[in-house]
């Protein structure tokens, strides 16, 4: 079974976790079409949409196995990773707002209700750190030549995160730091993979295209980080971020057309076949953005017909 390089441990992931409070979209439900076919998850209804070829092999994340030096440092800037350089130095700053709001998180505090519905905050910084070692072990695995899978099942990926939430903070801290600086290091060569490089999710599920790693990466660092309720909201994030995620949703979104009309950007977002008659909501880019997840934006926005449209389309 493949490893990723550094590590004897096995590691598995899923691409996105339970469906947050007021949420019908997952952090990493984004559309990516590949040779003009959208391919969805029928196992996951929050999975993202992929296309590519067949892996072979698979790595799952193992408690008990053999783990590096925590990483303590910040992770590299880097330019041109992916096809799209918007997207790598975003996911480096968010990964250290992160890591800093982790390790400010008083111990007592993890077992908390985060605001993914059934997960503490422990549960959902275990899966942010498994998603790194998911995706960081299958960018290295389409590196080394050996495709890899993100993880061997749904229920193995479930049975890991409830593994890894259940150990010491002190633990999951060590591995949150050691898996982003895996990830960011399998990213640092993302770019000499071909534009058609692809790994599967599952066996026989999805597929992703390699180089829509760093923009899945930053959704999940980002709102996910929203998500432990612990200080860091979506009004937090760059704008550049937000615009980014406003683009995504609109673009991939096929439920009743609506207009998002960001004022602090001076943009508009066609979500569906939307024209003059649709309702327009309005507000920060970031609210927008929050909402359009399928989160809940507390009354920051208004919508033209005084009810805010239930974002849909999955």
């Amino acid at each position: 079974m493949r490893e990723s390089r550094g590590r004897s441990s096995e590691m598995s992931l899923r691409l996105c976790s339970r469906a947050p409070r007021m949420m019908s979209w997952s952090a990493t439900n984004v559309p990516f079409l590949i040779g003009g076919r959208a391919c969805r998850d029928p196992s996951n209804k929050c999975s993202p949409w992929y296309g590519g070829r067949t892996s072979r092999h698979t790595v799952h994340h193992d408690l008990t196995g053999r783990r590096q030096r925590p990483f303590r440092g910040r992770l590299r800037r880097r330019g041109g990773v992916g096809h799209d350089g918007r997207v790598t130095l975003p996911v480096a700053a968010a990964t250290d707002r992160l890591l800093h709001t982790v390790d400010h998180l008083p111990d007592d505090d993890w077992a908390a209700d985060s605001g993914c519905t059934g997960w503490s905050r422990a549960h959902v910084i275990a899966h942010v750190a498994l998603n790194a070692e998911g995706l960081g072990g299958a960018v290295r695995g389409l590196l080394d030549g050996v495709p890899t899978l993100m993880y061997a099942s749904n229920e193995r990926r479930d049975a890991d995160i409830a593994t890894l939430a259940a150990a010491p903070p002190a633990q999951v801290r060590d591995r949150l730091r050691t898996s982003a600086a895996m990830l960011d290091a399998a990213l640092a060569d993302l770019p000499t993979l071909p534009d058609d490089a692809t790994f599967e999710r599952t066996p026989g599920g999805v597929r992703l295209s390699a180089h829509v790693v760093p923009l899945l990466r930053l959704r999940e660092v980002e709102i996910h980080h929203a998500d432990l309720l612990a200080g860091y909201t979506h009004a937090d994030w760059p704008t550049e971020t937000a615009v980014r995620f406003l683009e995504q949703d609109a673009g991939r979104y096929d439920g009743t057309p609506v207009v998002a009309r960001a004022t602090d950007v001076g943009r508009t977002f066609a979500f569906g076949s939307a024209d003059v008659d649709s309702p327009v909501v309005t507000g920060s880019a970031s609210a927008l953005a929050w909402w359009a997840t399928g989160r809940d934006p507390g009354g920051l926005l208004t919508s033209s017909t005084g009810t805010l449209p239930r974002m849909e389309g999955r």
